[in-house]
């Protein structure tokens, strides 16, 4: 059971199919584009990824295009060697895509930001891009 305050699930819908969300997702182009921000992204689970100019980084443990992504997550900022568990599930709902979010094992301290931060970072300009 995970510790109180480091467990996270949210759900997004997108205008946008499986496919496309998950391509936003793990193309580095793509996810530069949609944040704003430099990102190398590696298509192969074990590789790496650094988003935000390496605020945040980690390595792939799942990727099945059009339905998942998991992530060994950190934010460059916690302590060495500190990662989270993000996973994306993509369920598609007629023309859109339900992603589901989950993040586990993260600094209970940092819930709160996390919890904004998913929000502002990733689906509110996801969604923009996505539409």
């Amino acid at each position: 059971m995970d510790p109180p305050g480091s467990a996270i699930h949210q759900e997004v819908l997108f205008d946008a199919s499986a496919a496309q969300t998950y391509e936003a997702l793990t193309d580095a182009a793509r996810f530069a584009a949609f944040t704003g921000a430099p990102a190398e992204i590696s298509g192969e689970p074990g590789g790496a990824f650094s988003c935000f100019g390496g605020m945040i980084s980690g390595r792939n443990i799942e990727l099945i295009p059009g339905q998942r992504v998991v992530q060994a997550w950190r934010a460059g900022n916690w302590a060495p060697g500190t990662y989270s568990i993000v996973r994306f599930e993509l369920k598609p709902q007629g023309e859109a895509t339900r992603l589901v979010f989950d993040q586990a094992g993260h600094p209970a301290e940092q819930q709160a930001h996390l919890e904004d931060g998913w929000q502002k970072m990733y689906w509110e300009p996801l969604r923009r891009y996505l539409s």
